[in-house]
């Protein structure tokens, strides 16, 4: 079966999208730039074209090879000596390899241009060629999952080469008690691109069509975003009531989208005996589900000291009684209102990356160089940011939609952790570069760290160190607050919906709860907010995503206390553990620093450093 890798897995949270200028995307032009300088991609490392001879090449391996997979395996796999073995995981994993090659050309060529016909029946065309191909090997899995311990213990550690998998093994037998039938999960493989997939598709292009009239200007979802951190409140307060009218109007459309994702997600979940909607999220994280709960208990213990407090002194400085929801992200009255160019954002992220390790430098030097990003905002081109890994031998590429603010640049660095992450982890190999969403989310947030911490060291007044300190406390709150509110929103709505259908008015009332719960009683909330849900890309790709973004902020919290502590020995074991992959346990990643997640001291040390950056915001007050 082929491996369900989530796209757009780094996809940052709605409250960090920003946009500017525009462009018509090409998929077919080499690197390049923009008018206004901004690199584009060059998508052929993957494939030159559509219609490329080596695409039509892959296709065709890819389904003969599938199918002479099933002939030569199936039924046998009890069967195999160690060397067999060895060969055939080995021959499974070049199916990933090109059956993940020709996926990932075909959704980053639509995430240029969501709205292009297309592109989309391209991408719908290529899912459905692999899923087809993949039904012949539905087998492997199962026929995993039948061996008996004692057996593969034995080939194991008759074979050095193949020992090397174990990891994969170990995460394969743990979905044993909710594998079904041959037949059934042949079924669900088949019948995915006219299920979740193509409701997620309609998601994607209903958002990518999204158009806003914002004071007579048609305006795309980005640019609209973007308006709410104007530094002028009517510009702001008219952003936002537009975003409100929008999302209300396709309220009907969004709704029934959650609905049907949901309940298909809940009889799939009692079919395989799982026994929490959020279960399947933990199994692929490979996290103890008692570890998230700490996280989340801890965190939402955590918002009076944190969001709450932030946000009385954020009112106070904007010379407010109560916020508004377009006051969220608004800039400081005395913040420095700046066009950072391109090419000092990236002098500004390597050079902080260069002086961490001279390592991670050169690991992203790439990206400019030779059209691994894409960083014009396009109309219809994907929301947001993320960094598609695609396959490990060729390299993973970055979306951006960049305006220049320095929110950016910390976008910026987030993303480009994501991307030297994954090239220190290529080396393990398709099966073992994956790491699961908390430990991804840990690289990223860790480049954010050293970007802030280099413009923070850089600062030449008490008003410039205020407004990076303030920025940094916001981007945290987003991080940790906001995402724990999602994780909370999604957990509401996935054990309502088991009651039954939910009609809009209560997916609205449950987003109010939570937004109010986590942002505290600084804010109130004008008519029109209550359907902001709508547009969150998470909750329809990926359930129960979220709390890895507050799991990877903690845990860098953490580790970059380690970093200051420590003497020249912490680089080399933070490199190694991005280096390592999927290849080990979180438990053994963390022991090299000496990190314990289980322990709620743990989340406590992470979320003590945003409550100390707010003490030092309080201090400045005084």
């Amino acid at each position: 079966m082929i491996q369900n890798k989530e796209f757009k897995n780094t996809l940052r949270s709605a409250s960090l999208m920003t946009e500017c200028g525009v462009r018509v995307p090409d998929d077919t032009a080499p690197a390049g730039e923009t008018p206004d300088g901004l690199p584009t991609w060059d998508l052929t490392d993957l494939y030159p074209s559509p219609d490329a001879e080596s695409l039509s090449a892959d296709r065709a391996w890819l389904a003969e090879e599938c199918a002479d997979f099933k002939r030569k395996y199936a039924g046998a796999l009890a069967t195999l000596g160690a060397d067999d073995w060895l060969a055939c995981i080995l021959r499974f994993e070049r199916i990933q390899s090109t059956s993940g090659r020709i996926v990932s050309y075909a959704e980053l060529r639509q995430a240029l241009e969501l709205t292009d016909s297309a592109r989309t029946k391209f991408l719908s065309d290529m899912e459905a060629e692999v899923t087809d191909a993949s039904s012949s090997l539905v087998f492997f899995l199962l026929e995993i999952n039948r061996i008996d311990e004692s057996r593969l213990s034995a080939l194991l550690t008759e074979n050095a080469e193949l020992a090397r998998f174990r990891p994969y093994f170990d995460h394969v037998r743990a979905l044993k008690p909710h594998q079904l039938s041959d037949e059934l999960e042949t079924f669900l493989n088949d019948q995915s691109v006219v299920g979740a997939s193509a409701w997620s598709r309609l998601f994607d292009e209903t958002v990518g069509a999204f158009e806003f009239d914002v004071d007579s200007r048609i305006l795309s979802l980005e640019a609209t975003i973007h308006l709410m951190s104007d530094p002028d409140r009517t510009i702001r307060e008219t952003a936002a009531k537009a975003l409100a009218r929008g999302f209300t109007d396709r309220l009907p459309l969004f709704a029934r989208i959650t609905n049907t994702l949901v309940k298909s997600k809940e009889i799939e979940d009692r079919w395989r005996r799982l026994p929490a909607p959020q279960s399947a999220r933990h199994l692929a994280n490979r996290i103890d589900p008692g570890i998230v709960a700490t996280l989340r208990d801890t965190v939402v213990s955590a918002y009076p000291e944190i969001s709450h407090r932030y946000y009385r002194l954020k009112a106070r400085w904007l010379g407010l009684d109560t916020l508004e929801i377009w006051d969220r992200n608004a800039p400081l009255p005395e913040a420095e209102d700046r066009t950072i160019g391109w090419n000092e954002a990236r002098r500004i992220v390597v050079d902080a990356y260069a002086a961490f390790s001279p390592e991670m430098a050169t690991a992203s030097e790439p990206f400019f160089e030779r059209g691994w990003i894409d960083a014009a905002p396009a109309p219809g081109k994907s929301p947001g940011a993320f960094s598609d890994p695609t396959v490990v031998d060729v390299h993973p590429y970055i979306l951006l939609n960049y305006q220049g603010r320095q929110r950016d640049v910390m976008v910026l660095a987030h993303e480009l952790g994501h991307g030297v992450h994954q090239r220190l982890a290529a080396k393990q190999g398709e099966l073992l570069s994956s790491t699961p969403l908390t430990l991804a989310e840990t690289a990223s947030v860790f480049g954010e760290m050293l970007t802030f911490r280099a413009l923070l060291d850089a600062a030449r007044t008490p008003s410039e160190r205020k407004s990076l300190l303030a920025g940094k406390v916001e981007d945290m709150i987003n991080t940790v607050i906001r995402q724990i509110a999602f994780y909370d929103f999604e957990c509401r709505i996935h054990r309502d919906r088991r009651k039954g259908e939910l009609v809009p008015d209560t997916i609205n009332a449950t987003w109010l709860a939570v937004q109010s719960e986590s942002l505290g009683p600084a804010f109130t909330f004008m008519d029109g907010y209550e359907a902001f849900w709508t547009y969150v890309p998470h909750f329809i790709h990926s359930p129960f995503y979220v709390y890895a973004y507050a799991f990877g902020e903690c845990l860098v919290n953490s580790l970059y206390s380690v970093y200051q502590d420590s003497e020249s020995d912490f680089v080399p074991h933070y490199l190694d553990m991005l280096a390592a992959g999927g290849s080990r346990t979180l438990s053994e990643l963390l022991a090299a620093f000496d990190l314990d997640a289980s322990d709620p001291a743990f989340w406590s040390k992470g979320l003590s450093v945003i409550s100390g950056f707010i003490d030092e915001l309080e201090a400045l007050e005084e």
